[in-house]
């Protein structure tokens, strides 16, 4: 279960024309959508399942149309009131909270993915688009900070995003260097860090109390707010664009029909579809499965295909292609070829049907990794078995040498691989530098990155550095991902070489190849413990 709050309270600095007060989201009706429903009732809808009666923050003039819905109603006169009712409605929540403005207007699936994303907590911003042809701004720590004035479609431009997370917040009385986002609303906060959401919109609340609320009325948002705060205790606040998907704030019914008219130009299945796709995955696979194998998951998965059925044809396909490959001919060396390439497929197509079906489970998963090291092996079987059978390598005796030097090098790898990621998950994450809810700017926040980034710029840390800023090159990006040898391309060279040539040569290549992947990745894997 998910904790959801709703803010039914005005949005601080986004409002609606020249003074006019926003009409509430319950007023808004959406005339286009089934049935009419307003801008809150959908909302409600779409989040019955993670909460059935979420807590909505409202103002006392609007509480009595908020009750009217399945929704529990909190009352706020102003910025402070709805930050401690926030407070207490999170305070000691044993699950993840979702923080909503209730005029938001948002697809289903951006929901999905602000909920299920792995960060400790997630925002939604909207970033500054850089003009290819502008001059390069001076480094970050030559510039200023300042009050953020710049606005991008109507929100103010207060957010500092680097590279995966927030790095800096203002408000309308912090001040924040170099700007380039700005919040767009929506915050998911996963449950280890509730009781530090709960605290800092406390503390922030007896903040805004002394700045007096006439000071702050329409210039802070609570969501900016909480985020400000996240950020300043050391929680590592990741970004999510919205790109593929619609959302937008409403506050007249002007604005109602305008934003369905845009949000009918969005394909929400397609960005379904495409979030299915895993996205670091390998190049023979990006480019030569993923293509198309996520419209064969969503031709499965409307036909009420589970994902573990599809792991079984891809299970049944591999044992087919160790047969074929048994036959130490020609036409079954080709016809091998071609049904390993088609088990590795569907291999992709029953992780992309949990994705876009949301059918997940620990058989599912176990079945996946685990036959997948079945099909490889049983294709090396009936690789040796082939070349004994055809009588081209005397009684075959090398060929089964070479399988077993294969088999043993891959499971070997994935030791290596597992090993590590179970070392990692274990290893408690670098904690990020804090900086006091009072403090005016963000200069200190930065000093702390950048005195971090000094103490970790020589040695091993220099030599990480570097080979990660290599990776932003597309062609050293995928060369990195080929080095690794993952599975893709090993199906790959099964199927070719094994194709044009035989299965001794298939075995060099595996072998080869699997070790100067292994040597790549233990070096790798002994330089980040070293570091």
């Amino acid at each position: 279960m998910t904790r959801v709050v709703l803010l039914g309270s005005s949005p601080g600095p986004i409002g609606s024309e020249a003074g006019a007060p926003p009409v509430p989201p319950t007023d808004l009706p959406l005339p286009s959508l089934p049935g009419a429903p307003t801008v809150y009732g959908r909302l409600l809808q779409q989040l019955a399942s993670l909460d059935p009666e979420p807590v909505t923050i409202a103002r006392p003039a609007d509480a009595a149309a908020f009750r009217v819905q399945p929704a529990r109603v909190a009352e706020s006169a102003d910025v402070a009131g709805d930050l401690r009712a926030l407070a207490d409605a999170v305070e000691g929540s044993t699950d993840n909270v979702l923080i909503l403005p209730a005029n938001a207007l948002l697809h289903d699936e951006l929901i999905y993915q602000l909920t299920k994303a792995k960060r400790g907590a997630i925002a939604l911003i909207l970033r500054e688009e850089r003009d290819e042809n502008a001059p390069e701004p001076p480094p970050i720590e030559e510039a200023e900070p300042e009050i953020g004035t710049a606005v991008l479609e109507g929100l103010p431009q207060r957010t500092r995003a680097g590279r995966g997370r927030v790095i800096s917040v203002g408000t309308a009385h912090h001040a924040v260097t170099r700007p380039n986002a700005a919040l767009l609303g929506p915050i998911h906060v996963q449950q280890k860090h509730v009781a530090t959401l709960a605290e800092v919109a406390r503390e922030l609340a007896d903040l805004v109390h002394l700045v007096g609320p006439e000071d702050v009325k329409d210039k802070d948002d609570v969501t900016e707010l909480l985020v400000f705060g996240l950020v300043r205790r050391g929680v590592s606040v990741g970004v999510r664009g919205r790109r593929d998907l619609f959302y937008r704030r409403l506050h007249d019914p002007a604005e109602a029909v305008a934003a369905l008219a845009e949000m009918a130009t969005f394909n929400e299945d397609r960005a379904r579809l495409d979030n299915a796709v895993k996205g670091a995955d390998g190049f023979f696979t990006t480019f030569f499965v993923s293509t198309y194998s996520r419209f064969l998951a969503r031709w499965a998965a409307r036909r009420g295909l589970t994902p573990n059925q599809v792991t079984l044809i891809s299970i049944f396909t591999g044992l087919l292609a160790a047969g074929a490959f048994a036959t130490g001919t020609r036409p079954g060396y080709v016809a091998g070829g071609v049904l390993i390439y088609f088990a590795f497929v569907f291999d992709c197509v029953d992780g992309q049907v949990a994705r876009y079906a949301r059918q997940f489970g620990v058989l599912g998963a176990w079945l996946d990794a685990t036959f997948d090291r079945f099909k490889e092996y049983a294709c090396f079987v009936g690789l040796a078995i082939g070349a004994t059978v055809s009588g081209q390598f005397g009684d075959g005796e090398g060929v089964w040498t070479l399988a077993l030097v294969a088999l043993a090098l891959q499971s070997v790898k994935h030791l290596l691989d597992f090993s590590f990621g179970a070392a990692n998950r274990r290893k408690p994450p670098v904690p990020l530098p804090t900086l006091e809810l009072t403090a005016a700017d963000d200069r200190p926040l930065r000093e702390a990155l950048e005195t971090r980034k000094l103490n970790r710029s020589g040695g091993v840390h220099a030599m990480l550095r570097f080979w990660a800023r290599a990776g932003r090159f597309r062609p050293m990006h995928w060369a990195r991902k080929m080095i690794v040898f993952p599975i893709g391309e090993r199906f790959a060279a099964i199927a070719l070489v094994t194709a044009f040539f035989d299965p001794r040569v298939t075995f060099l290549t595996l072998i080869v190849w699997g070790g100067v992947a292994a040597t790549y990745t233990l070096t790798g894997r002994l330089l980040r413990s070293l570091a």
